[in-house]
């Protein structure tokens, strides 16, 4: 096993700030992430994973944990099940990095991923929190995934089912956080199926161009067009690379609250919202922290809000993890004390920090 002693995590996230891991292993075959599991136990040492770093902010202390930093690779074509009747399976190792397996599945003329283009990090990843964008999310095509249970530490497969996916939430997220260590995820995909086409903003992009019946490969090309245009790709040169991309997640809410918010942000009328199973309602974070009164390149110090998009929280020269969190929590701050709802981060936090300490 190779091990690193106080390595340097601020390179290996997107936000470029942090402190050093006590311990990091690359994990590039499914021993190595046993034989990290069993070391951290043996020790009793904490166990942090990480796959593309575009969703952590770490602690200017770094954290005294072993991080096992995902590097598995390989992408296979699955034999069909019975029940999947046009449709293939592919199964990718978490460590592949997730655009270049969008960008292969969108040329083969795999349907289901699609509007999924252009999010950084690693496969592995996007199952946590089930990602999703302009109508997609993973938990749509996932049917199983292979994981490390930490309890037992040995392989296990689970059910999408199992999974529980929900909006931007799953069984790894918020039922059992840290139990499971993602090795790879199988997806159910359409051989020549229809692109998903459902999101406004990405019809609208569409319309612009003059495309009546697109193609995958041009629903991609105008996602990746509408994400760069908000900093949302992650590119060398981009003011706003430096960010985990949407730091709070859209509130879902009860259709009563709905109300109440929407009397006090827009009485006339104009607030957006989004119907959710059960009767619930889904609110735009990024217009209610426009609301609160935040603009977009509003900066307090070094860190501040991405000058395209208000939902994105951007570091600069001489940033600290401690400057983004205070910056998240006045954010979160001022949009509970205007609205009173109280938004929660989409990126985890590693060591001693986070936005309910005190500001």
């Amino acid at each position: 096993m190779d091990l690193i002693e106080n390595a340097a995590l601020a390179s290996r996230t997107t936000l470029r700030v942090g402190g050093p891991a006590r311990w990091l292993v690359k994990a590039r075959d499914e021993a190595s992430v046993l034989d990290a599991l069993d070391w951290a136990a043996a020790r009793g040492v904490a166990v942090r994973v990480l796959g593309g770093g575009s969703n952590v902010v770490v602690a200017d202390e770094g954290v005294d944990a072993l991080v096992l930093q995902i590097a598995l690779r390989g992408v296979s074509l699955d034999a069909p099940a019975p029940a999947t009747a046009g449709a293939i399976e592919v199964t990718a190792a978490a460590g592949e990095p997730w655009d270049d397996f969008v960008r292969a599945a969108v040329e083969r003329g795999w349907a289901g991923l699609e509007c999924l283009s252009g999010i950084p990090g690693l496969v592995g990843a996007t199952p946590i929190q089930n990602v999703g964008a302009y109508g997609q999310d993973v938990g749509q095509t996932i049917t199983r995934l292979r994981a490390v249970d930490r309890r037992t530490r040995r392989p296990v497969t689970l059910s999408a089912a199992e999974c529980r996916f929900g909006y931007r939430d799953s069984l790894f997220r918020s039922g059992e956080p840290e139990r499971y260590v993602v090795l790879g995820a199988t997806f159910r995909l359409i051989p020549g199926g229809a692109p998903t086409i459902r999101y406004a903003e990405l019809e609208r992009h569409l319309a612009s161009r003059g495309t009546t019946a697109p193609t995958l490969a041009e629903v991609r090309e105008s996602v990746l067009a509408i994400r760069r245009a908000k900093s949302m790709v992650l590119e060398d040169g981009d003011e706003n690379r430096r960010s985990c991309g949407s730091f709070f997640v859209n509130p879902v809410v009860g259709a009563g609250e709905a109300a109440r918010v929407a009397a006090l942000a827009a009485p006339d009328g104009g607030m957006p919202q989004w119907p959710e199973p059960g009767g619930r309602v889904k609110l735009s974070a990024a217009w209610l922290i426009e609301r609160a009164g935040f603009t977009r390149g509003e900066r307090m110090g070094a860190v501040g809000l991405s000058s395209r998009h208000t939902l994105a929280i951007v570091c600069h020269d001489g940033a600290r993890a401690a400057d983004v969190a205070a910056f998240a929590r006045r954010v979160r701050g001022r949009v509970a004390e205007r609205f009173g709802v109280r938004l929660a981060p989409e990126p985890v936090f590693w060591g001693a920090i986070g936005l309910d300490e005190p500001a």
